[in-house]
């Protein structure tokens, strides 16, 4: 024992802050950077004055909606620490941002209801192997000991919870803490440094035993320790110390810190704990599988600024950076760099070069997207991180109130889309619409907000419209003429049609039936392209599906048929024949899979109804302990807001998956409702 951490690991780090939302990480920022002297003084988050809200969207909605990265000096060692949003709507800014971070403090508080949004990110940080610290925050205001809270938390964490520090408590209130490895207390200081303190007589059995419950869980890696502590020999601290390191780089265990950020207490212990157990860049470069010997650059995040243009924050895993550098992607297109800065928040200092370890941002890598890998390697090397966004799951068609601003709006959009890679905009073909679509209502809306306010373009904004169709229940004969004589050629054709309902799902079919040359195999191609045109918008206002056409009679003229007049009598043919066929309005009905928290599933299971939905079964979510899975169909017109009425269910943490399942008949209100909407009487 003593050497299995291998010593503190030096150079410049990066560390993630990431914990539910409202657990205090923009608060631990600001006192970090405050304790460090990055800034003159902590400012309170509802000042609206912190690093992480230079953006107008976080201070209007008092919460972090992109990753902030801020670069502080702490005992001679630079860290870049970065806040990652804690809303789900949020997440993936998180995504590019860990897999280039070399350890993650988790901001945690006492509160039952966060657990499951806690189990997200934990398991997430397992899922990319990142060593991680829990700081478990506002401990002035919690009514549960640690010890309970930690019992409380534990099934969030797949590791064990390792609690270093006890409070240390006055008339009922938390005034300090007792470092359980150091064996030392410190009595609290507001905004200050803690001060030196003797364990009181009081708190000694407590710490004793909280201790010892420390060391078991160390033991349980270190079978030197195991017989210390079976042969109840005092192992050395420094000994101790290399076990905390040691585990925790292993991703073996989550030590736990106490503080409260909102009053700097806590966080200068927290900061040397990072300083003394974080690993370096070197391991998160083998994590990830970067190459050495040359020049390794990970994009973690896209900003685009009013004046400085387009930077891409980046992590130096191996090598040298210099200014005009030229980089490889993995595709074999090269990148030249122009400028580069450390950053704090929205302030950027220029830098002559970067060194490994160092996370930076890089002046106009135009063609760089986030998440790309960047090498000095001729041709690039493989891509070292995979972003998959989560499906979307919420989505408004959108467009500029004034249509001059059409061109400024998508070029707007594509910026914001480099900016957040979670954002998906496509064009629906069927209703003219351009849609958006994200992980929630309030991701979308800051979207719109910032189009609004930093891109200065009014916005219309609604729900997409729901892709309905319509068939028909019998079949009809029909002849259609197109029949007109002007000064010169007229125009001729007569076809007879005859108009079948097919299967669900079977699209349509045409064929003809032609004997005797009444209809010249000419014309016959003519008359299909009239149907299909036709079936574009039906008697009910939408597109035709599951309909079988045969054309089995009709005549032409030597002079006057043409390929026009025929499509036209197919055309008229169509109009007359349908309306005749019993015509019925289709809808989409989608397979949903929600995942929820165990403890919310009948609130689920209740809803389903409510939106016309059918509940096919739920079952335990494999390998997480505490959530569902529950199945149901559920018609694509209820589907639009459901994540709302998910997300309040659920304390913002559920989400679904949907896919198209098939079409079913709509009548009635709805039917008239959707026809009308769409500009068509019932």
């Amino acid at each position: 024992m003593g050497t299995r951490a291998g010593g503190r690991r030096t150079g410049p780090k990066c560390i993630a802050i990431i914990g539910p939302f409202a657990s205090g990480k923009t608060t631990l920022l600001e006192a970090i950077l405050a304790r460090t002297g990055a800034i003159p003084r902590q400012s309170p988050v509802s000042s609206g004055n912190t690093v992480s809200d230079h953006s107008p969207e976080a201070r209007a909605h008092a919460m972090s909606v992109e990753a902030t990265f801020a670069t502080t000096d702490f005992m001679g060692e630079q860290i870049t620490f970065v806040d990652c949003p804690g809303s789900i709507e949020f997440a993936f800014e998180a995504e590019p941002v860990l897999a280039a971070c070399d350890l993650a403090v988790v901001v945690a508080e006492a509160d039952e209801k966060k657990i499951p949004a806690l189990q997200l990110i934990m398991r997430k940080l397992d899922d990319l192997a990142i060593p991680r610290i829990l700081f478990l925050n506002k401990v002035d205001k919690a009514i549960m000991g640690v010890r309970d809270t930690l019992k409380m938390l534990q099934p969030a964490s797949s590791v064990p919870l390792l609690l270093r520090q006890i409070p240390v408590r006055k008339d009922g209130v938390v005034i300090g803490s007792i470092d359980l490895a150091l064996e030392r207390a410190y009595i609290y200081r507001e905004y200050a440094e803690s001060q030196v303190a003797d364990i009181a007589n009081d708190d000694k059995a407590r710490e004793l035993e909280a201790r010892f419950s420390m060391l078991e869980t160390l033991a349980d890696h270190d079978d030197h320790l195991m017989e210390q502590l079976l042969e109840e020999i005092e192992p050395p601290k420094d000994a101790i110390f290399d076990d905390l390191s040691a585990d925790l780089r292993a991703g073996a265990v989550t030590p736990v810190l106490i503080g409260t950020a909102e009053k700097g207490n806590g966080v200068l212990r927290l900061l040397k704990a990072i300083r003394h157990d974080a690993p370096d860049v070197e391991a998160t470069r083998k994590r990830l599988g970067a190459p050495d010997g040359q020049t390794v650059v990970q994009v973690m995040k896209t900003i685009h600024t009013a004046h400085g243009g387009k930077l891409s924050v980046s992590r130096v895993l191996s090598g040298q950076l210099a200014d005009a550098a030229e980089l490889f992607l993995s595709n074999g297109d090269t990148a030249k760099v122009s400028g580069i800065y450390k950053m704090l928040g929205k302030d950027q200092t220029k830098l002559t070069s970067a060194k490994a370890g160092d996370t930076v941002a890089l002046g106009k890598l135009d063609d760089v997207k986030t998440g790309q890998t960047l090498s000095s390697a001729k041709g690039g090397i493989r891509p070292l991180v995979t972003l998959e966004p989560p499906q979307p799951v919420f989505a408004f068609a959108l467009r500029p109130k004034e249509r001059k601003d059409e061109v400024k709006m998508s070029a707007a959009i594509q910026r914001l889309a480099e900016e957040d890679p979670s954002l998906s905009l496509r064009h629906n073909q069927d209703s003219a619409e351009t849609v958006l679509s994200g992980h929630g209502e309030m991701h979308l809306r800051v979207v719109r907000e910032r189009l609004e306010g930093k891109n200065q373009i009014p916005i219309e904004g609604h729900a997409p419209a729901v892709p309905y169709r319509e068939t028909i229940r019998k079949g009809a004969q029909q002849r259609g003429r197109h029949k007109k004589q002007s000064g010169g050629h007229g125009q001729f054709g007569d076809v007879v049609i005859e108009i079948k309902p097919l299967p669900r799902g079977s699209g349509f079919q045409f064929s003809d039936t032609i004997t005797g040359g009444v209809v010249p195999k000419t014309y016959i191609q003519s008359v299909e392209t009239g149907i299909r045109d036709y079936l574009k918008t039906g008697p009910l206002g939408f597109p035709v599906v599951d309909v079988a056409v045969n054309l089995s009679d009709g005549s032409y003229h030597a002079v006057d048929s043409s390929d026009m007049a025929f499509q036209m009598a197919a055309k008229l043919a169509m109009k007359e024949g349908m309306t005749a066929c019993s015509p019925v309005l289709l809808e989409p009905v989608m397979k949903v899979e929600i995942v929820t928290p165990s403890d919310a599933t009948s609130k689920i299971i209740a809803l389903i109804p409510q939106r016309r939905g059918q509940i096919l079964g739920y079952d335990a979510r494999p390998d997480w302990p505490g959530w569902d899975v529950v199945e149901a169909t559920m018609p694509q017109a209820e589907i639009g807001d459901l994540i709302i009425e998910l997300r309040s269910a659920t304390a913002g943490v559920a989400s679904y998956k949907a896919a198209f399942d098939h079409m079913a008949e709509l009548t009635g209100r709805l039917a008239d409702e959707a026809m009308n909407a769409n500009g068509k009487a019932a």
